[in-house]
C-alpha cells in the first residue's frame, strides 16, 4: 500500500473530528467523495485507524479526578507481568496502563469522581492484584494539555 501526503492530512482531519462527512473531508482535501471514501476503507483496512470513539466530558459525568498512579511489581518474572497486565485490564477505573522503564514498573492513567473514590479504588481494587510491591500516586490539579490527534 501506498501511503502519501494525501493519506496524512486525511488523517488528520479524522483524527479531529471523525464525523465529517465524507463531502466535507473531500472539500478539504481537493478529491471526490468517492475517493475520500475508499481512502478511508484502505487506510482501515490495512489498520492505518483502529477505531472511532467518543471524547466524553469528564465533568459531566462526575469522573474528573485523574490520578496518574506508578506501580512497582514484586519481581519481573513474565508470570507476574502477564498476571498483572489481565487483572489491570479489568479495571473500569484504569483508561490507560502503559509498561514503562525505570523506578516503576507501569504508569497507570486513572480516573474517579473523587479523592474517597480513589481511595476506594488503591484498597480493594489496585492493591488486591497479586504481586504489586509498591505504588506512587499523583493527582492531577490542572489538565494543561489533551488531545488524540498526532500530527505527522
Amino acid at each position: 500500500m501506498i501511503f502519501d501526503a494525501t493519506d496524512r492530512k486525511l488523517l488528520v482531519h479524522l483524527q479531529e473530528d471523525s464525523k465529517q462527512t465524507n463531502k466535507e473531508l473531500s472539500n478539504k482535501l481537493g478529491l471526490s467523495v468517492t475517493a475520500v471514501y475508499e481512502r478511508i476503507k484502505k487506510l482501515e483496512k490495512e489498520g492505518f485507524i483502529n477505531a472511532y470513539t467518543t471524547i466524553i466530558n469528564k465533568e459531566k459525568i462526575n469522573r474528573n479526578f485523574v490520578v496518574f498512579c506508578h506501580v512497582k511489581l514484586l519481581q519481573h518474572s513474565q508470570e507476574f507481568v502477564v498476571s498483572f497486565e489481565k487483572e489491570v485490564n479489568g479495571l473500569n477505573e484504569v483508561l490507560e496502563c502503559y509498561h514503562i522503564s525505570g523506578d516503576y514498573d507501569y504508569l497507570l492513567k486513572v480516573i474517579v469522581k473523587n479523592m474517597a473514590a480513589f481511595r476506594e479504588f488503591m484498597v480493594k481494587k489496585l492493591t488486591t492484584i497479586n504481586h504489586i510491591g509498591s505504588t506512587h500516586s499523583m493527582f492531577v490539579i490542572s489538565e494543561v494539555k489533551q488531545t488524540h490527534v498526532i500530527n505527522f
